[in-house]
C-alpha cells in the first residue's frame, strides 16, 4: 500500500491548505494490516497487469480484507484526477493520455482473479470530451468477452462537462449496476466536492433509469463531514425520487492533515438507524456501517439486490 502520510508528495495541490488535526479512530474503525497469501496473490496480479486500484489510491480501510479474498476495484483512466475534492486521497493534476490497451488488461485480470462480480471506477477526466465514457464502455465489453460469467458494476464520474451522449454510451454497454456517489449532503458540496453539482449527480442517476429501467442504480454518501441527521434523511428522499435502488453510507476517514477534517465518528448504532430509515423509504438494498464503502462486499450485495427485486416483483 502507498504511504498516505506525506501529503506534499501525493497532493502538492493541497499543500497550501491549513492542517486539520486527525483524531484518534475509535475501536469500531480499526482494521488489521493485510498479511495473507491471498492479499499478496491479488497484489501480484494487479502489478502484473499494470493496473491501478481505487483500493490503494483512496487508501480504503477494507483493502486487506477484500484483497485477501481476491477482490479489487479497478480504477481506469490513470491515477490523476482533474478534480480536487477535499475528502479524496487521489492526486489532482493533468492526467496522461488514455491507454488503449487498458480495457484488455482489466479484463484479463478479472478473468485471472476469477471474479464473480467486479467494480470498475475511474478518476474524473474533465479533459476528455466524453469524460471517458467510451473507455468505460470498452472496458465493459472487454470484460464481457474475457469473463462472460462476471457481473459488472461501474462507479462513474458525473460527466458534468459532457454531452448527454456520454452517459448514453456507458448505459448502452449494459453494466449490471450503475453507481455514482453523491458523496455528501448538498449543503457541504462547496467545501467537500467543489467541482461537482448535487442536483446534476442526482439527475445523472435518474437518467440512467430512464434510459434502461432494468438497470440497477446505486449511490452513496459519507457521514462525519459535518452533516446533520435531517440532511441525510433528505438525501435519501432525493435518491428515492430519482428511483435509486441501492444506498451505501459509510464513515468519512481523513487521509492526511491537508484533507477535510473529520467532524465526528458516527457510532454504529446511528448507522443502524440510517439503515432502517432507508429501507422504510423503499430502497431495495442498503449498506450502512462505519466501514461501508461503495465496492465493499459488492458481489454479495449484488446477489441480495437481485433477490430483493425478485421478491418485490412477487417472483419468489
Amino acid at each position: 500500500m502507498r504511504d498516505l502520510k506525506i501529503p506534499g508528495q501525493r497532493h502538492p495541490e493541497k499543500a497550501h491548505r491549513p492542517d486539520n488535526a486527525q483524531p484518534k479512530k475509535p475501536d469500531w474503525i480499526r482494521v488489521k494490516a493485510p498479511t495473507s497469501q491471498g492479499y499478496k496473490d491479488t497484489r501480484n496480479i494487479i502489478r502484473e497487469h499494470k493496473l491501478v486500484t481505487v483500493c490503494e489510491e483512496a487508501g480504503c480501510p477494507n483493502a486487506g480484507e477484500c484483497w485477501s479474498q481476491g477482490h479489487a476495484t479497478m480504477m481506469i483512466m490513470g491515477e490523476i484526477c482533474t478534480r480536487g475534492c477535499t475528502f479524496c486521497n487521489i492526486a489532482t493534476g493533468k492526467p496522461q493520455t488514455l491507454d488503449v490497451f487498458e480495457p484488455g488488461r482489466v479484463a484479463d485480470a478479472v478473468a485471472k482473479l476469477g471474479l464473480n462480480h467486479v467494480v470498475v471506477t475511474s478518476v474524473d477526466r474533465d479533459d476528455l470530451d466524453d469524460g471517458g465514457a467510451e473507455h468505460f464502455a470498452q472496458t465493459i465489453r472487454a470484460i464481457r468477452h474475457r469473463a462472460p460469467g462476471t457481473t459488472i458494476e461501474v462507479l462513474t464520474p458525473d460527466f458534468l462537462k459532457c454531452a448527454p451522449s456520454a452517459l448514453e454510451t456507458v448505459v448502452a454497454a449494459r453494466p449490471d449496476v450503475f453507481n455514482h456517489n453523491l458523496e455528501t449532503v448538498p449543503g457541504l458540496y462547496p467545501e467537500v466536492r467543489p467541482g461537482a453539482r448535487y442536483f446534476h449527480s442526482l439527475r445523472l442517476l435518474q437518467r440512467v433509469k430512464e434510459l434502461d429501467p432494468s438497470m440497477f442504480t446505486k449511490s452513496g454518501i459519507m457521514v462525519g463531514l459535518g452533516e446533520d441527521r435531517q440532511s441525510v434523511l433528505q438525501v435519501m428522499d432525493d435518491m428515492r425520487a430519482a428511483d435509486i435502488d441501492f444506498l451505501t453510507i459509510g464513515q468519512y476517514l481523513q487521509p492526511t492533515p491537508k484533507h477535510h477534517a473529520v467532524d465526528r465518528f458516527v457510532h454504529p448504532d446511528e448507522f443502524e438507524t440510517y439503515e432502517k430509515a432507508a429501507y422504510g423509504k423503499g430502497f431495495l438494498m442498503v449498506s450502512a456501517t462505519p466501514l461501508t464503502r461503495s465496492s465493499y462486499h459488492a458481489g454479495e450485495d449484488f446477489t441480495r439486490l437481485n433477490a430483493a427485486r425478485q421478491a418485490k416483483l412477487g417472483r419468489v
